[in-house]
């Protein structure tokens, strides 16, 4: 029977960002788009907003690697609230032992920690602001804040990568925001020529942010750990914030620290089971 036809799976979440996980370190092929569609329609399928393949490790004490793949099918390259998943099932698993271990995932290579409770910190890499590492294109100089002129309305971002692209909006009031409008309007934009995560955030203090993404080949998502990342970087490099504050998603808060320009990101936050089930066609 093949994998399409008779598929094991793991439902998880990460403060509301929701996961199907696949067991493919046999050396299984991942999904093709169309089921990794399938797999992630909430009427018909599944329903997640990301696909997470578990998959033999690519690096030297890598415990395994895991591949991202959107609701639309599409690969991604980076996703915080899936790596403390993947984390998660790893442990439950047997295959990671310890308060410490190594996962790669497409961005790079990730050190874990178990903080118990259900809660995992992972180091995101160093987030990169130069435009071409975005990338963000139609503009030479690095620079704290971009601006663009996108269906008549003057938008005013950071940009930066985590591994994927983000941009980061501040606003006054969350809440009253255009998300999906605004969104897919800089997603469609020629200045990100691989598409973009949009985080529309609002800072409370210094220590704390509201966040809201709308992510590339999904939508609108409850959290989104690498946008929560992305908006810490881009809101220090403002002035606008503390190097380490709590990010507010829908689905949950995430705790943030950037210790300095060379230093990577630190995201901790939950990650939880649903369900085990079977998938047949």
């Amino acid at each position: 029977m093949s994998m399409a036809e008779r598929l094991r799976f793991s439902k998880m979440h990460g403060a509301g960002n929701d996961f199907v996980v696949l067991d493919l370190r046999d050396g299984s092929p991942p999904p093709d788009a169309a089921l990794a569609a399938r797999l992630a329609d909430r009427h018909r399928g599944v329903g997640c907003d990301q696909i997470l393949t578990i998959e033999p490790p690519r690096s030297a004490g890598a415990v395994a690697a895991y591949g991202i793949w959107n609701a639309d099918g599409s690969p991604s390259g980076q996703c915080g609230n899936g790596a403390r998943c993947v984390a998660a099932w790893l442990v439950r698993a047997g295959a990671a032992r310890g308060e410490s271990f190594v996962i790669d995932s497409p961005a790079g290579i990730h050190q874990v920690q178990a903080l118990g409770d259900g809660r995992y910190a992972v180091d995101m890499g160093a987030p990169r602001f130069a435009p071409a590492q975005v990338p963000l294109a139609g503009f030479g100089a690095e620079a704290a804040e971009y601006t663009l002129e996108l269906d008549g309305r003057r938008v005013v971002f950071g940009a930066v990568s985590m591994g994927n692209p983000h941009a980061v909006i501040e606003v006054g009031d969350i809440d009253a925001v255009d998300v999906a409008g605004t969104g897919r309007a800089l997603q469609a934009s020629a200045a990100f020529p691989q598409s973009v995560n949009v985080g529309f955030a609002q800072v409370l203090a210094p220590g704390h942010i509201r966040l809201r993404v709308y992510e590339r080949g999904v939508g609108e998502t409850l959290a989104c750990g690498s946008g929560a990342c992305a908006a810490v970087a881009s809101l220090v490099r403002r002035g606008r914030i503390a190097r380490e504050a709590t990010v507010s998603l829908p689905g949950g808060d995430l705790r943030i620290g950037w210790a300095g320009e060379d230093a990577s990101i630190i995201m901790a936050g939950p990650a939880a089971f649903v369900f085990e089930g079977e998938w047949q066609e």
